[in-house]
C-alpha cells in the first residue's frame, strides 16, 4: 500500500474512481470497500452497481419462528438433511480411545505424551447417531433477476479532465456489468453440490426510463462482448490507462502459509488446543 499505485487505490473516491477503473474495474461493478484503511476501515466505499439475485418461487413453509432478540421472522422450509452411520466393524462408543502425537491408540502411553481421550467417531470409527437438520429449500421454480443501476453509475466521476471522460468511464462500467450477466447465462449456474440450475428461457432486458416507462433491449452474448470491447476502446482513447498489478507476498506471509501446510500434512488441525 506504500507504492504509488497503492496510494492511488487508497485515495480513490466516487468523485474520482480513476484508479479503480484502470486497475480493477470489476470493483466498480460488484462494489468495494477499503476495509483495511485508516481509522478502522473508514476507507472509501463503492456500492455495487450490479445486483443479481436468484429467488425460489413456491417454497413450502413448515413454520415461522419469531426471533426474540430482534423480533425478526425466521421462515423454516421443509428442506432437511439427514445424517447417520452404522460402523461396519461394530465399534462401540464406550471403547477407550486416545489420540496424541503418535496417532490414536487404545493405550494412553502408546498414543504419546499429552494424549487425550476421544470418542471412536473422532478417529472415523463407531456409529453416528441419526440427525435431521434444516437445509436448503424445495420450490416450484426459480427466477434470476439482475439489475444495473444507471443512477448509481452516474455518481462515479473520473477526475476533472472532461465530461467525455466521465461518460466513457461510466459506459465501460455499465458494459462490464452487462457482459457479466451474459457470461453467467452462457456458463450456467452450478450453485453448489446437487444444485445446478437449467435455464428454461431468457427474458429480455428492460430499460427503465426516468419517468418510469420501460422499453425492451435485446442483448445476446455476442452483442455484450462487442459492446464491452467498444466501450473499452473509447475509454482508452479518452485517456484511461489500463494495467494490472504484479503483487509479491511478504516473507512473513510466506512463512505462515508454509508452516500451516506442514502442520496440515502432519495431521495437526487448527482446533488442536481448544
Amino acid at each position: 500500500m506504500q507504492s504509488e499505485e497503492g496510494k492511488r487505490i487508497a485515495s480513490a473516491k466516487p468523485g474520482d474512481a480513476t484508479a479503480l477503473l484502470e486497475m480493477c474495474p470489476t470493483a466498480l461493478v460488484f462494489g468495494a470497500w477499503h476495509s483495511q484503511g485508516e481509522g478502522g476501515g473508514l476507507g472509501a466505499k463503492f456500492p455495487r452497481t450490479l445486483v443479481s439475485e436468484i429467488m425460489a418461487i413456491g417454497t413450502p413453509i413448515e413454520e415461522i419462528v419469531i426471533n426474540n432478540r430482534g423480533n425478526e421472522r425466521q421462515v423454516r422450509t421443509a428442506g432437511r438433511r439427514t445424517g447417520s452411520r452404522v460402523d461396519p466393524l461394530g465399534i462401540l462408543r464406550k471403547v477407550d480411545v486416545y489420540s496424541g502425537p503418535s496417532g490414536w491408540d487404545t493405550d494412553k502411553v502408546s498414543a504419546g505424551k499429552g494424549a487425550k481421550s476421544v470418542r471412536p467417531s473422532e478417529i472415523n470409527h463407531g456409529n453416528i447417531a441419526p440427525s435431521v437438520v434444516p437445509l436448503g429449500v424445495t420450490c416450484d421454480y426459480v427466477e434470476h433477476r439482475a439489475t444495473i443501476t444507471l443512477a448509481g453509475i452516474r455518481r462515479l466521476r473520473f477526475g476533472h479532465d472532461s465530461k467525455d471522460k466521465d461518460i466513457a468511464g461510466r459506459a465501460l462500467v455499465a458494459a462490464l456489468g452487462l457482459l457479466a450477466i451474459a457470461e453467467q447465462d452462457t456458463y450456467g449456474y452450478a450453485l453448489r453440490s446437487r444444485c445446478d440450475l437449467v435455464c428454461e428461457g431468457i427474458a429480455p432486458l428492460e430499460l427503465v426510463h426516468q419517468n418510469g416507462d420501460m422499453s425492451q433491449v435485446t442483448l445476446d452474448h455476442k452483442s455484450a462482448v462487442s459492446l464491452y470491447r467498444e466501450a473499452y476502446r473509447k475509454a482508452k482513447n479518452s485517456g484511461f490507462t489500463f494495467h494490472s498489478l504484479k503483487l509479491k507476498p511478504q516473507e512473513k506471509l510466506v512463512r505462515i502459509i508454509q508452516k500451516s501446510r506442514e502442520l496440515a500434512l502432519q495431521g495437526k488441525g487448527g482446533e488442536e488446543d481448544s
